[in-house]
């Protein structure tokens, strides 16, 4: 039976007419709502010692609000959103408000069908992933139509066109992508029982935008295509995966017409008390998106993981880790042990040891003739390192009430090719970063958690102290007190404290946090993707609930 599907959120989708299941609402249920709300806010002041601009506004605030409709096989939703202005660090194109996500489903677990605004995402995501992370400022979520079938056990076949969103309107070109994922376990009855899992899947995508360029002949149908493979045997798993994108020349990549690929390999152990892993990854030229001269975060396509550590400590999240998709060979290597309690190195409560090493370096190549620009040596790593970052970090319970971690980082950063695209501005930082990290548990409601860090460097703003203080009351309040004091820096009116205090309140799904001070200049990363984050000075605001 044809059924015709109409959201109507300010204007209306196309209607789409769908062989599907007829859709019946049950007349006894009225259906669940749910939603989560989130809003961040700061008053600004003017800082000239950290160089924090005046903000004419004074107070700018984001907030975000979602709501959801369940009814059966029925599913929709929508994200208001509101800028008033929005915060420094995100674009400004951001300004207003609006429903900036809308959509209908229907998913009978055999076919689901969506309208509307939607994510997705084919293998790891090296030419399709679309996602929302509201702290980088990022959503490049697909508008259009999305199919899901299940033809039989152990396969999944996956079909997305639409456009990407840019800020509250949709870029200009057009996303077409099919995926197919199976299981050979669940297809072939002989191999219902085996110890070895084995899932293969393959996915294609191609834009479309026009040619418009008065210089350069462009492709405006661009394809790309990637194969998977992920296999498991008991406590070792093998992810695998390989993609090429065919020439797609942008003002990012110097208008080269040369295809772009790129290669990634996992390999994971994992037993009670240990865990190692092993990665590495290869990219060449896979700058992917909907519009080709996008910058920034702008209208991504596809998303290429960082393989670096994720570093939650202030001072060792100074320099993270961007991608870079013009070329980079990359690696880490991580080995996660637990030495048994009772032990003389174990204690009474066990003692737990993550060693990781990781890094990128650029590509082997060199300039040809024509329109390619260069050529690449596949198995080589070029003589640049961009990243290399090496962590050891020790936690161990003393007693029933204390608890320490010690953590010393090693870190290789290339800051001109990492921030500035290859200027000559900064070279590259050689740091070493200690962290010492106490928690000690008063009672079954209180504890206090303090923080000591250090950062010994010979380049850029060179070496840095910091300290941390946190007391909570559980399970509903926290009082914080922190500081970063640039105090190797060579200019010294520039040997600045960046001072913060912090009280929070939390009760079920509901917090509410208050801060006061000084917010250092830097990259902001999630993942390998960044965004720049001004200096700022202030009071800060952040209130989040769900139901």
């Amino acid at each position: 039976m044809n059924k015709m599907i109409k959201l109507i959120t300010g204007r209306i989708l196309p209607v789409i007419f769908l062989s599907v299941p007829a859709i019946t609402l049950a007349q006894n249920s009225p259906g669940e709502i749910h939603g989560s709300f989130q809003i961040d806010g700061q008053y600004y002041i003017q800082d000239s010692t950290i160089s924090a601009p005046e903000v004419a506004e004074k107070y700018l605030l984001n907030g975000y609000g979602d709501l959801v409709f369940t009814k059966g096989n029925f599913k929709a939703g929508v994200r208001y959103e509101t800028y008033q202005n929005v915060l420094l660090g995100y674009d400004k194109r951001f300004n207003g408000s609006g429903i900036a996500h809308r959509y209908a489903e229907y998913d009978n677990g055999e076919l689901a069908i969506t309208v509307g605004n939607f994510y997705e995402q084919f293998g790891s995501g090296l030419i399709l992933r679309s996602y929302w992370e509201p702290t980088l400022g990022y959503d490049n979520a697909l508008d259009g139509v999305r199919v899901k079938f299940k033809p039989y056990s152990g396969i999944l076949i996956k079909g997305v066109i639409g456009k990407q969103r840019y800020y509250f309107k949709t870029g200009e070109g057009i996303v077409r992508g099919v995926d197919a994922e199976v299981g050979i376990n669940d297809l072939i009855k002989n191999w219902n029982d085996k110890k070895t899992r084995v899932t293969a899947g393959f996915g294609f995508v191609s834009k479309y935008q026009k040619d418009d360029d008065n210089v350069y002949i462009l492709p405006e149908n661009v394809g790309a295509y990637a194969g998977r493979l992920d296999v498991t045997r008991g406590k070792v798993t093998i992810n695998a995966e390989y993609a090429y994108k065919y020439n797609d020349p942008s003002s990012l990549n110097n208008y080269s017409y040369k295809f772009g690929d790129a290669a990634l390999l996992k390999a994971t152990y994992s037993q009670k008390g240990l865990g190692i892993l092993l990665a590495a990854k290869r990219i060449d030229n896979m700058n992917f998106r909907s519009e080709r001269n996008a910058n920034l975060n702008d209208l991504l396509i596809n998303y290429l993981p960082a393989l670096t550590k994720y570093h939650t400590y202030s001072l060792a999240s100074i320099y993270p880790y961007a991608t870079q998709p013009n070329g980079e060979f990359g690696f880490e290597a991580e080995v996660n042990y637990t030495i048994k309690k009772g032990t003389k190195l174990g204690g009474d409560y066990g003692t737990n040891i993550i060693v990781n090493y990781s890094g990128a370096n650029s590509l082997s190549t060199e300039p040809v003739a024509g329109k390619d620009l260069y050529k690449s040596d596949w198995g080589k790593f070029g003589k640049d390192v961009y990243y290399k970052d090496f962590s050891l970090e020790i936690t161990r319970k003393m007693s029933k009430n204390l608890k320490i971690t010690l953590m010393y980082i090693n870190q290789v950063y290339d800051k001109d090719k990492i921030q500035f695209q290859g200027s000559k501005q900064y070279g590259t930082i050689y740091d070493n970063i200690i962290v010492a990290d106490f928690t000690f548990q008063i009672n079954e409601k209180n504890a206090i958690r303090t923080e000591w860090q250090t950062l010994q460097s010979e380049q850029d703003y060179k070496s840095w102290l910091a300290g941390l203080i946190e007391y909570s009351h559980s399970p509903n309040w926290f009082v914080a007190i922190s500081d970063q004091y640039n105090y190797g820096n060579e200019k010294s009116d520039h040997r600045i404290h960046y001072f913060n205090c912090f009280v929070g309140y939390t009760k079920d799904s509901h917090r509410i946090t208050l801060g006061y001070g000084r917010q250092r200049e830097g990259l902001f990363c999630v993942g390998g993707v960044c965004r720049q984050v001004p200096s700022s000075n202030g009071l800060t605001v952040s209130i989040s609930t769900s139901f």
